[in-house]
């Protein structure tokens, strides 16, 4: 795809990356075949190659408008169609460059603007997150049903292991998982605790940085990254541990970026790259103590794993943690359509309800389907939507490994 950059971006770093991303492209449309907001609405625009173009217009300097800007919002940036793209093309990335120039040319309505004011500087924060949801769920029964969908119910962390050990791994304790989901972390520090690994937190540590970036808040998104480099720096510059763990897939995809988010930064780049290598979803970690599951737990229980957007095509991980539920006996299928997103993406689920649900009864309906009795899948944000939908139970796949193990 030929490409004329407009001056204001031309000799930027953004718009370098963006002119190799759309020089990439050879519009073969194989892409949209996969994207889950254009089989819903059937609009070229509203898939990657439509997408692609309109990011083209505006880094080429034409006119840019509310229409431009709603449908890059339809976007759930699941990354399905870099999995299907022959060319490589880097979507995820031109996505983001080009939602950003757009929010800098078109003011939303002020209500819009409120929501994602809010969105970006409380959902980030644990302190005022936890407060508003455990408000949310004291009074949830005098709330709308809608409203009701989106608030979980409270659940307990159990207890964290106290034992020391040699091998030693930081976990990120996350914004929003702590409150909606504290069993996740918990349930893995008691796993790795059981096969010789301790799990450890690093306080000052907060949001990955996904929410603000994907609010189209990058600058504060940068800030929330060098704040994560720095609180894990000291554990990592001498070697103390071995890996830093995700249980949030979303965040995990951000952590891995953050070498390639902050190069341009002379005082993080280094530690930013170093910190990636680092990073390890949990399911690349677990493979290692298959066998050492299967001595010590079982369980043969069904079960239909959903694989979050962020670990199956943001990652590029596939696999393993259905190889991770077979080694203790777990019976897990994949529904169809797994590759598609079950519309929860970050905050997308908020913003763009109607498509949100209309994605999330749809994959309900493949995974009841497969006749499991649990449905498991790797990432908060997609076991709290689909739970919104359904009675039969739903949590993260480590917490049916640490079940396992304490039976």
């Amino acid at each position: 795809m030929q490409t004329n950059l407009a001056d204001f971006i031309k000799n930027t770093p953004e718009g370098a990356e963006a002119d190799a991303i759309l020089r990439a492209c050879v519009h073969c449309g194989f892409c949209t075949a996969t994207c889950p907001t254009y089989q819903l609405l059937g609009d070229e625009l509203d898939g990657p190659r439509g997408r692609i173009y309109l990011i083209k217009q505006v880094l080429e300097g034409a006119p840019v408008t509310a229409k431009t800007q709603t449908h890059l919002d339809r976007c759930l940036t699941c990354r399905n169609c870099e999995t299907t793209c022959p060319s490589g093309v880097r979507y995820g990335r031109l996505i983001d460059i080009g939602r950003k120039v757009v929010e800098e040319r078109v003011q939303r309505p002020f209500i819009e603007r409120m929501k994602r004011l809010v969105l970006k500087e409380a959902l980030p924060r644990k302190a005022v997150f936890t407060a508003a949801l455990r408000a949310g769920q004291i009074f949830r029964p005098l709330l709308s049903p809608a409203m009701q969908d989106k608030i979980p119910a409270m659940r307990g962390a159990g207890a964290w292991p106290s034992r020391e050990h040699a091998r030693k791994m930081l976990v990120l304790e996350g914004c929003a998982q702590p409150a909606m989901a504290p069993n996740i972390n918990a349930a893995t520090a008691r796993v790795l605790d059981a096969l010789g690994v301790q799990l450890l937190v690093a306080p000052k540590a907060g949001c990955c940085g996904a929410l603000r970036h994907h609010l189209n808040d990058q600058d504060a998104a940068l800030d929330d990254m060098r704040r994560n480099v720095d609180a894990w720096w000291p554990y990592v510059q001498d070697g103390a541990v071995e890996a830093i763990v995700m249980t949030a897939s979303g965040c995990g995809v951000t952590v891995k970026e953050y070498g390639h988010l902050l190069a341009h930064d002379p005082a993080y780049a280094e530690k930013a790259q170093r910190i990636s290598a680092l990073t390890r979803d949990l399911s690349e970690v677990m493979p290692e103590f298959e066998e050492a599951l299967r001595r010590r737990a079982a369980s043969r229980e069904r079960v239909a794993y959903h694989p979050p957007c962020t670990l199956q095509h943001g990652q590029q991980i596939r696999g393993k943690v259905e190889g991770v539920l077979r080694a203790v006996g777990v019976d897990v299928a994949l529904c169809a359509d797994s590759h598609l997103c079950c519309g929860s993406a970050g905050t997308y689920s908020l913003l763009q309800a109607e498509l949100s649900l209309q994605l999330r009864d749809r994959k309900l309906a493949n995974l009841a389907d497969t006749g499991a009795t649990t449905i498991v899948s790797a990432n908060v944000g997609c076991t709290a939507h689909l739970q919104s939908g359904t009675e039969t139970p739903v949590m993260h796949w480590i917490e049916l490994i640490d079940s396992a193990l304490n039976k």
